[in-house]
């Protein structure tokens, strides 16, 4: 074992005993008892063979009455092994599944403070099956192969040492056979376990690939890809087909070479012990019989600790990519200014407890006093540059200032670093050089929740969540009442239709609102934003998906929730960006025009063509 497997293996068994400490005493003192008391009926073997039934061949009219007392002890031992091992089984899946839980709950925890370049990166369908075969593969383990390889190690210690009392040339004949059997088992073992972790690793790629289709599917559709995106399927499906062979080819292997070797093992015993007995070594019938016994219990642990090798390996493989999910770094964030209910007392911006409508930055200073700024949403970039990848730059000396109320449009094209642009005033990515400040403080000294509370965000690949369409508007605000709900799909124009629907508000969304229209879910996520009642909002191609009779409809809703708030628009409509008080033309990450409407138009050129072209296409 490699010293990462050791490291995850022992990190693994902190979180099974991390709160379970007496259940674990439990399990292991069950399963010392088991073992002891399995191991106690095969030794009195010897005694009820040569004290019990040897005696009763001899005598002519036999009294069985001794024999079963014996036998009724020996009931007794099995009886308190069987209920032992009912005990740690039933303990252990109390433990595995408290530590499952652990496990999912650090996880999904620590997902949430991943920065967005993490699932940028990682396909979701590999992320998911982190949560579901991965933390499988440890139910697995902790509830099944760990308290077997532990009956199977203690079982071993307390037969050796029974063997060694009954006879040391057999034990010698017994280590010798085991000597053997052990070779052999970490050789197919070795094999098994590397295509193990390759199985693990194909099975993620595998399901982050059904994600993908099983999304796309319409796509696959209208451009006739069902035969390429089998081929794709097959592809993946082969690698996973043939480390999972590999894998179990050898798995399976194992335990039927064992048996064979432990019943070969059994026939050398018999010969060596018979051996010995007519030589005179003091071997009797009753002690051959209980050491015959014995050596299937010495071995049979064996054969169950190489068969749960493979159980653990692959469950190991499965906890290192569960805690490279947990170590990923989490978002950086070094903000101190956080954003606080304000009100004006005596011509000054006090912190209060009630929402005002009234928000304010709060400053702590290096020097202990503490200054509070009005939220107004006066955002600028001074000299801005950025790359997602070190060395390809996307965006170029950004300068630009959108003061309270006023609205700022991003044109160009597929490309160019519109959307960027948003990204970075939320500070979903950080920039690479310039700065920028809001409300005159640079946002990197604003805490990010801080900061994203304070902009309103409607994307153009909407998202709901499965619940009603009240609980996915309430979703921009928590803690917004029925009634603001209601004015919010008012002012996004979602109400008419919102009210239609079978239980209204209370009608249940699932699959991502696929029981609406695109235009209809858009409605509701302007809805949420609105909701939220920020004094900056971002609009990125918001009304991209929607009908132009609808657009008519959302623009008045948007004009009114744009109303006195600081707006960046990024529209590929040029007629929603008119009435704007600047727009940014951008050209592969760099400003190459900028302006109001009108004399962009004058001006004759890219916003000219854009415009002109987009009339033509009208």
């Amino acid at each position: 074992m490699n010293e990462k497997r050791k490291g995850t293996a022992l990190r693994l068994l902190g979180l099974i005993l991390k709160g379970n400490g007496l259940r674990f005493t439990g399990v292991l003192i069950s399963i010392f008892v088991s073992a002891g008391a399995s191991v106690g009926a095969s030794v009195f073997l010897e005694s009820l063979i040569d004290d019990y039934i040897a005696p009763l061949l001899l005598e002519a009219s036999p009294v069985f009455t001794g024999l079963l007392r014996a036998l009724g002890m020996m009931a007794c031992l099995y009886a308190a092994g069987i209920l032992c091992s009912f005990l740690y089984n039933w303990l252990m899946v109390s433990i595995s599944q408290r530590c499952l839980k652990q496990i999912r709950d650090q996880m999904f925890s620590h997902m949430q403070s991943l920065p967005i370049r993490y699932f940028d990166t990682h396909p979701h369908g590999d992320v998911m099956s982190v949560y579901t075969n991965d933390v499988d593969t440890l139910r697995q383990m902790i509830s099944q192969s760990i308290p077997q390889a532990i009956s199977s190690i203690m079982s071993i210690v307390v037969v050796f040492c029974a063997m060694v009392k009954i006879s040391l040339i057999l034990t010698a004949t017994v280590l010798l056979c085991v000597g053997c059997m052990l070779v052999i088992v970490r050789h197919i073992a070795g094999r098994s376990s590397t295509y193990f972790v390759k199985q693990q690793a194909s099975l993620g790629a595998l399901n982050g690939y059904i994600e993908e289709m099983v999304e796309g599917q319409k796509v696959v559709k209208v451009f006739c890809h069902e035969e390429k995106a089998k081929e794709g399927f097959d592809r993946l499906n082969d690698q996973l087909f043939e480390s999972a062979k590999n894998a179990n080819k050898y798995a399976n292997i194992l335990m039927p070479a064992m048996n064979n070797l432990g019943n070969l093992q059994y026939v050398i015993i018999a010969i060596v012990g018979g051996v010995a007995a007519l030589n005179g070594t003091g071997l009797t019938l009753g002690a051959i019989a209980a050491f015959l016994q014995l050596s299937k219990s010495f071995t049979q642990p064996i054969s169950q600790i190489s068969q749960q090798l493979n159980s653990i390996i692959m469950a190991l493989a499965g906890a290192e990519r569960v805690f490279t999910l947990i170590d990923e770094e989490s978002e950086q964030d070094d903000g101190y200014v956080t954003l606080v209910n304000a009100k004006e007392e005596n011509g000054e911006l006090v912190e209060t407890q009630e929402r005002t409508g009234v928000w304010a930055w709060k400053h702590p200073h290096s020097d202990g006093t503490i200054t509070y700024t009005k939220l107004t949403g006066d955002v600028r970039f001074y000299d801005v540059d950025f790359a997602y990848e070190e060395g390809k730059t996307i965006l170029h000396n950004i300068t630009l200032y959108a003061k309270p109320g006023q609205k700022l449009a991003f044109v160009g094209s597929t490309g160019a670093g519109k959307t960027t642009i948003t990204n970075l005033i939320n500070r979903f990515y950080d920039i690479a050089d310039g700065k920028i400040r809001y409300d005159d403080i640079n946002i990197n000294k604003i805490k990010k929740s801080d900061l994203r509370r304070s902009l309103g965000i409607v994307l153009q690949d909407t998202n709901l969540f499965t619940g009603t369409v009240r609980e996915n508007i309430r979703y921009g605000r928590l803690d917004a009442t029925d009634q603001e709900v209601e004015e919010a799909a008012k002012l996004a124009n979602a109400d008419e239709f919102i009210r239609r629907l079978p239980d209204g508000y209370d009608t249940m969304l699932t699959d991502n609102g696929s029981n609406l229209s695109q235009g209809q879910r858009q409605l509701i996520a302007i809805a949420r934003a609105a909701v939220a009642d920020p004094p900056v909002m971002i609009l990125d191609e918001a009304t991209s998906s929607i009908d132009t009779r609808t657009e008519s409809l959302v623009q008045k809703g948007m004009d009114r929730l744009m109303h006195g708030r600081t707006v960046f628009v990024i529209a590929h409509r040029l007629s929603t960006v008119r009435n704007s008080d600047a727009i940014m033309v951008l050209d592969h990450g760099r400003i190459i025009e900028r302006g109001d409407h009108e004399s962009l138009i004058q001006e004759h050129g890219i916003y000219y063509q854009l415009y002109t072209g987009a009339f033509e296409m009208e």
